[in-house]
């Protein structure tokens, strides 16, 4: 989420982190790896053996309470702190469902309550064991917080009034009653989110303040079972995590991860090719290409569930058009951007849900085609018309703007460009002022449901608040497709939902003036001897537990 909507609240919630201890201060400086930039030695032949660092702009974290984590970098760190009751294999999903803390489970005949069973003998880091009790007090705890995340479980019917008896524990029984049958890849995916992490509760229970149920103390400290332990958050500079060596999983063969807040690229691939970082993860496609030749250097390119799209808000006279809707569609020069300014990093996708997901659809109908747009618009009688876009001041999204201002104006179209900050420009978009909207939505947990219930969902097109992206563009979408998005949470047969999901998207793609344009590519530059690298492919976040160095 990262996440249009979880960075929406961070002006307001940065206030609440608090100031690392002089403890872990302490802990973070006597590293054997300095994590301020300023304490580097000018050049290092290679960074400890048993250390991973990596450069990632990382200035986005708000909170590492898996309740409340809900951007790209804290849920990485999350993912290491924490277990969640099942997992999977984000570059074998072919693999399906894996028993985490739950080594299996099992649903009632009227498909509303899933049984969980808990894996035996698993501790948490700080030598308690993991109960069931602990798994029903974290999902009972995120429920009743009702942080940005917290929908991904209420979406079940679950309130903070009910959950206590929706979500129990019997023995090392979990059970989840839901408000309706729900197809189980649907609740199992929910449950592989950082918001159903298990999180021991006699440890955080230590340290509640008032009703906040520990939220203040997670937010700068690890509770979980997870593969690290947290060793320091210092805020926008690095984040450090300590191997966990009782790893019901494995002890982890990099006993210290850490993640410096570097924010330009040429500062990234200069650490890189000196050695002092094992990993650069933003690296600009010019800077990737300028590592060509090295040998000391691979890069690793991993699809990610990010979709950079056009929305055409529905109350702009013009836009509200079927024609202009289709002739747009021809107007976006797809090949020559993805081969120029997004090379490697974005690729061609027109479909709402990313690759990698349950339901993707790997057909991309829309083509190039000035003098087609010119006709379509011709034929019904439009031979002129201005449009306003309002841009985040993001090199490639101006660049993706400038393209598809020049191709309209081939066409007869006059597009206006407004340059805003990010900030400014989600305030208007929010408040559904935005003609045309170019930006990026990422996936909130790793179920096709996320999108569709975003990108096709619009319960009440005339309210005057609203979240979904169709609501944000005044796209009044049609019941019947509202019901096939809600009637495929219900299905229960994983091809026929899959087979649903696919449908749903072909329609879309026919109509909506929404459009998926590319599919985000993380292009990670790293050391030749690192292996075991995951970004986390569309469906998850980072994994370090699995990365080893060799030579």
């Amino acid at each position: 989420m990262p996440r249009v909507r979880a960075k929406t609240d961070r002006a307001t919630q940065r206030d609440q982190i608090m100031t690392i201890s002089l403890t872990a201060r302490a802990l973070l400086l006597a590293s054997a790896v300095a994590l301020a930039p300023a304490a580097l030695p000018a050049a290092w032949a290679e960074t400890p053996a048993e250390t991973l660092v990596v450069a990632a702009t990382i200035d986005d974290i708000i909170s590492l309470d898996p309740a409340q984590s809900f951007e790209f970098s804290g849920n990485d760190v999350t993912q290491s702190l924490y277990d969640r009751l099942v997992d999977f294999d984000p570059l074998a999903l072919d693999k399906g469902f894996q028993p985490s803390l739950a080594e299996s489970w099992e649903v009632s005949e009227d498909g509303k309550t899933i049984t969980l069973t808990m894996k035996e003998g698993v501790k948490f880091q700080s030598g308690n064991p993991v109960r069931a009790e602990d798994a029903a007090w974290s999902l009972q705890r995120a429920v009743k917080l009702d942080k940005s995340p917290a929908f991904i479980l209420t979406q079940f019917g679950l309130t903070p009034d009910n959950v206590e008896q929706m979500v129990k524990a019997d023995g090392n029984k979990l059970t989840i009653t839901m408000d309706q049958p729900y197809a189980e890849s649907f609740v199992l995916n929910c449950l592989t989110a950082s918001v159903a992490s298990v999180v021991d509760k006699e440890t955080a229970l230590q340290h509640v303040e008032g009703d906040d149920l520990a939220n203040t103390w997670l937010t700068t400290n690890g509770a979980g079972s997870g593969p690290y332990s947290l060793g320091a958050w210092r805020p926008n500079e690095a984040v450090q995590l300590i191997a966990n060596d009782a790893y019901w999983g494995g002890a982890p063969a990099m006993k210290r991860v850490i993640v410096k807040n570097v924010q330009e690229s040429s500062a990234q691939r200069l650490q890189l090719e000196k050695g002092d970082i094992d990993v650069a993860r933003n690296l600009t496609p010019s800077d990737v290409e300028g590592l060509a030749g090295n040998d000391a250097i691979k890069v690793i390119d991993e699809p990610r569930g990010r979709i950079l799209y056009m929305g055409m808000s529905q109350k702009d006279p013009l836009l509200s058009q079927a024609p202009v809707q289709q002739a747009m569609r021809h107007l976006v020069d797809f090949d020559g951007m993805a081969n120029s300014f997004l090379k490697g990093q974005w690729k061609v996708h027109q479909a709402f849900l990313p690759e990698g997901y349950l339901g993707a659809l790997d057909q991309n109908p829309w083509k190039y085609d000035v003098e087609a747009a010119k006709k379509i618009l011709t034929d019904a009688g439009i031979t002129s018309g201005t449009i306003t876009t309002k841009v985040r001041d993001l090199r490639e999204y101006l660049d993706v703007a400038q393209t598809l201002q020049a191709s309209m104006a081939q066409a007869g179209l006059t597009l206006n460009i407004e340059q805003m900050t990010g900030a400014q420009v989600l305030d208007a978009y929010r408040a559904r002022e935005v003609p045309i909207f170019l930006g990026e939505w990422g996936p909130d947990y790793a179920d096709p449901n996320t999108n569709a219930s975003t990108f096709a969902i619009n319960p009440d097109n005339a309210a005057e608040k609203g979240s979904t992206l169709a609501w944000r563009n005044s796209y009044d979408v049609p019941k019947a497709m509202q019901d096939k998005v809600i009637a495929a949470t219900l299905e229960g047969d994983s091809e026929k939902r899959k087979a649903m999901y696919m449908d749903i998207q072909t329609e879309y793609q026919a109509s909506a003036p929404i459009l998926p344009l590319f599919q985000r590519v993380e292009q990670n530059a790293m050391q030749k001897g690192i292996e075991g690298w995951s970004a986390g492919g569309a469906v998850t976040s980072v994994m370090y537990h699995k990365v080893t160095k060799g030579q």
